[in-house]
């Protein structure tokens, strides 16, 4: 039963009186939800005819909508409770802290996404490798960063996973070193050898002069000689694979004219009769 002091006709005119204000903080929450859509789309253009660079535009895209829907919140809670949010915050503050503990890895990865967008370790359309993914980075939100890997997989990583991991960010790295390893035939001409590849990969698009291109004869294989060819190259102009495939091709090509050597792997079988 209800109290003597409680009636129906209590409890209907409180929810009646309650109504309005629970109507007015779902009419704020819906209007403040409007405006951060409509105010960081007004950001985000202006930003954009600025050329200003996209990482500066996401992260203040996304503290202004952070701002505003936290204003909003407040106020929709001062017209649920008027005059009572500092002791309605006081009283959830145990709550909050047992919400904070369930909602860390959102947490990390919002101070992670936040500190990747300030310090900018790479930026949308880099190529990177991170956390074991590599690929071109498509977007930096709150909460991860998209790649699309270089088989074309699209790759969600968490923030906090990309902030406490290495980043190999090939885009920020122009020049390049290549390093290919290539066997002749134990009775080639060594300095000949040298000098040929030196004048072929020199010559190649792309690849630096300074450092020049360096040869090193490492050793004795079992059917050849090796060594070690490094060179650098501008990779806006010819990339690491293309760089690649010019040296083995131009090389093959040289090293054929020249009459130079390129042995493979043999294996002798001696047959004995008694």
């Amino acid at each position: 039963m209800l109290p003597l002091n409680f009636s129906w006709d209590t409890i209907l005119e409180a929810v009646l009186n309650f109504l309005p204000r629970l109507g007015a903080a779902a009419l704020i929450l819906l209007a403040t939800h409007l405006l951060s859509r409509w105010l960081t789309r007004l950001l985000r253009n202006s930003l954009e005819r600025g050329q200003r660079d996209p990482e500066l535009i996401v992260l203040l895209e996304m503290l202004a909508r952070l701002g505003i829907l936290a204003v909003g919140i407040i106020l929709a809670l001062e017209q649920i409770a008027p005059g009572r949010f500092t002791s309605l915050v006081a009283g959830l503050g145990i709550g909050g802290i047992a919400i904070g503990f369930g909602l860390q890895d959102i947490i990390n990865n919002f101070i992670s996404g936040i500190l990747i967008l300030l310090q900018q370790p790479f930026e949308i359309g880099d190529r990177i490798e991170v956390s074991d993914f590599g690929g071109t980075v498509l977007n930096i939100s709150v909460r991860a960063t998209e790649l699309k890997t270089w088989d074309g997989r699209i790759v969600i990583i968490p923030n906090g996973d990309v902030y406490s991991s290495s980043v190999v960010n090939y885009s920020k790295s122009v020049h390049r070193r290549v390093s290919l390893t290539v066997g002749v035939g134990n009775d080639s001409d060594l300095d000949k050898v040298a000098r040929i590849t030196h004048q072929v990969i020199a010559g190649l698009p792309g690849v630096l002069k300074d450092p020049p291109p360096s040869v090193t004869f490492r050793n004795f294989g079992e059917s050849s000689i090796d060594f070690t060819l490094l060179f650098w190259t501008d990779t806006i102009e010819l990339g690491i694979n293309d760089a690649q495939d010019a040296a083995i091709k131009a090389l093959k090509e040289v090293f054929d004219r020249e009459g130079i050597d390129l042995p493979y792997p043999t294996l002798s079988i001696i047959s004995t009769t008694g």
